[in-house]
C-alpha cells in the first residue's frame, strides 16, 4: 500500500509525471510495484475506482449558507415577537449580544 501512497505523492509533486501521456505514465507504472488493477485505476484516472481497491472513503462536509428567503422569513419572526420576552435557554442571534466592559 506505500508504494500506491508514495507513487501518488509523486504524481502529484512532479508535474512531469502528473501531465504525463499514458505511454509515460505506464512506463513510471512499470517501474514500481503497484498491483496491476491499482496501475489500470491510475491509468484511466478513474478515481473512483482507485478509492474502492484502496477501501477509502472520500471525507468531506458540507456548509450551507441560508437562503434569503430564509432570511426574511426569520426577520420577520423577530419582528412578530418585538417586545415579547424570549423563554429561557432559548439561543439569540449574534446581532442580539451585548458586550459589556467594566471601567
Amino acid at each position: 500500500m506505500s508504494s500506491i501512497i508514495d507513487f501518488l505523492e509523486r504524481m502529484g509533486s512532479e508535474a512531469q509525471l502528473r501531465d504525463a501521456s499514458p505511454e509515460e505514465l505506464e512506463l513510471a507504472l512499470s517501474e514500481t510495484e503497484i498491483e496491476a488493477p491499482l496501475r489500470t485505476a491510475i491509468l484511466n484516472k478513474d478515481t473512483s475506482e482507485l478509492q474502492a481497491l484502496l477501501r477509502l472513503v472520500p471525507l468531506f462536509g458540507i456548509q450551507a449558507t441560508p437562503d434569503e428567503e430564509e432570511e426574511e422569513d426569520e426577520d420577520e419572526d423577530e419582528d412578530d415577537n418585538a417586545g415579547k420576552p424570549k423563554p429561557k435557554g432559548l439561543q439569540r442571534n449574534a446581532s442580539e449580544l451585548v458586550t459589556v466592559t467594566s471601567e
